[in-house]
């Protein structure tokens, strides 16, 4: 048997974690059938324009690039309706005048 790297376990372990989220979320929102019309497409660039532009605070706007970018990566792995709602939450966080109001450090805060 093939032994893997550290690296290699992490990813496998970050694709089965995506793959759970991806699943719990497909249990709490089934597809519906009603065929909608799409949503007007925006790029990756405007979303952070935007982020940037609603945060409430510098830190906040500071951290709207990391947000979109890691969002982006993982969001050919999610449904769509996935992605939509974790962009709400970005935008609900970088909006919130009291986060990072005690004083933390970038570095030290987290999303979950």
């Amino acid at each position: 048997m093939i032994e893997l790297s550290d690296r290699q376990k992490e990813a496998i372990r970050q694709a089965l974690n995506t793959r759970q989220e991806v699943s719990l979320f497909h249990q709490t929102w089934p597809a519906r059938n009603a065929i909608e019309a799409p949503t007007p497409g925006f790029t990756w660039a405007q979303l952070e324009r935007q982020f940037s532009s609603l945060a409430a605070t510098p830190q906040s706007a500071a951290m709207a690039q990391d947000l979109v970018r890691a969002t982006r990566k993982q969001s050919r792995f999610k449904p769509s309706e996935m992605v939509l709602r974790e962009i709400l939450c970005i935008a609900s966080v970088l909006m919130d005048e009291t986060f990072l109001a005690d004083g933390s450090d970038l570095g030290e805060a987290s999303m979950t």
